[in-house]
């Protein structure tokens, strides 16, 4: 069985970076509300695909917990009933979490399919569980942090909730996805004590240390990032989708901040790049650091001077989801464990 551990893990990797794009395809159309509830969709385990679904009926069953728009409001059924020909107040309640009572079939679907991915992300972690055994007498830490793996999975399905109840509350959509970054960590961690090959190559103090740093960086100017995202959601709500060109005119300090730093990050990884051609340091990912800056780069100036072209918003988060990963990766790389199991 620990031949499917490794595998498992990489598939839970792949999972993970499915749900930071659906994520952040769902904040980009704004499609975080298109299922009111959580975890069902309007009550329903398949969720609508027509207003009519969602709007009262007469002489029609319905079950407890489905939810309706009447009113432009949203009633929930509190038991099972049928209707008759008029509407009876005392078969519903008002749903109390928020009072978003909009239905788009496309924001539904958007939103359905990030849960589902989530969702179906749960397979390989608890696969992945049952594999993890087979390593008890030779690493511990591997049992520990994938049964981690779980309990982080089961507190962002959580927050995921949270978001949702608090009709996308900026700061809650900020730690969700904080949050998947973790999990990343955890699972890429995973992925290093079971990795094949070991690093040979001893790295000066010096080049750890900075690349320790490198990872905090990123981590801080995803940080601020997030900072100056919220005040642009702020903006849409209340400029609208069509006024793209005033989202961040005039910009804010935190734009500043953010695209400011941008330039330490990329002169920290400059340097770490040119140390590690020039000690032959055999460190490939670094390659893909820098590929992975300059298409950072590449998007936000899309989106500050080009109005928000369509697909930089997404794109502008993946990739920095991505080069976490590959820094982080790295780093790993670079700091040996005390103890790793034997190569499969």
């Amino acid at each position: 069985m620990k031949k499917y551990f490794r595998p498992l893990v990489i598939t839970a990797i792949v999972f993970i970076y499915l749900i930071i794009i659906a994520g952040a395809v769902v904040r980009m159309t704004g499609s975080g509300m298109g299922c009111p509830d959580w975890p069902k969709c309007f009550g329903y385990i398949i969720p609508p695909t027509e207003a009519a679904q969602i709007q009262w009926k007469p002489n029609h069953e319905y079950k407890e917990g489905t939810i309706i728009i009447f009113n432009e409001a949203l009633k929930v059924a509190h038991r099972d009933f049928k209707t008759t020909e008029t509407f009876t107040a005392s078969n519903w309640s008002p749903y109390t979490k928020h009072d978003y009572a909009k239905f788009n079939v496309w924001h539904t679907w958007i939103e359905y399919i990030n849960r589902l991915v989530t969702v179906l992300s749960g397979i390989p972690i608890l696969l992945m569980i049952a594999c993890s055994f087979f390593y008890v007498k030779e690493d511990k830490r591997i049992v520990i942090l994938s049964f981690l793996t779980l309990i982080a999975m089961a507190f962002q399905a959580w927050l995921g909730k949270e978001v949702v109840d608090s009709n996308l509350l900026p700061y809650k959509i900020t730690i969700h996805m904080v949050m998947a970054f973790i999990i990343l960590a955890i699972l890429l961690l995973l992925l290093f004590l079971v990795q094949r090959k070991q690093q040979n190559v001893i790295f000066p103090p010096l080049f750890k240390n900075i690349l320790a740093i490198a990872v905090i960086l990123t981590l801080v100017q995803v940080a601020l990032g997030t900072q100056v995202r919220q005040y642009v959601d702020e903006q849409v709500k209340l400029l609208g989708e069509h006024s793209k060109s005033q989202w961040l005119h005039p910009p804010t300090l935190n734009f500043y901040i953010h695209r400011s730093f941008s330039i330490v990050v990329t002169l920290v990884n400059i340097w770490l790049f040119y140390k590690n051609r020039k000690l032959n340091l055999e460190l490939n990912g670094m390659n893909w650091v820098m590929i992975l800056i300059g298409l950072e780069v590449v998007t936000g100036i899309l989106m500050y001077y080009f109005d928000f072209p369509f697909l930089s918003q997404p794109l502008h988060l993946v990739l920095s989801s991505l080069l976490f990963g590959v820094q982080f990766y790295l780093l790993l790389n670079v700091y040996k464990p005390k103890k790793a199991p034997r190569a499969i």
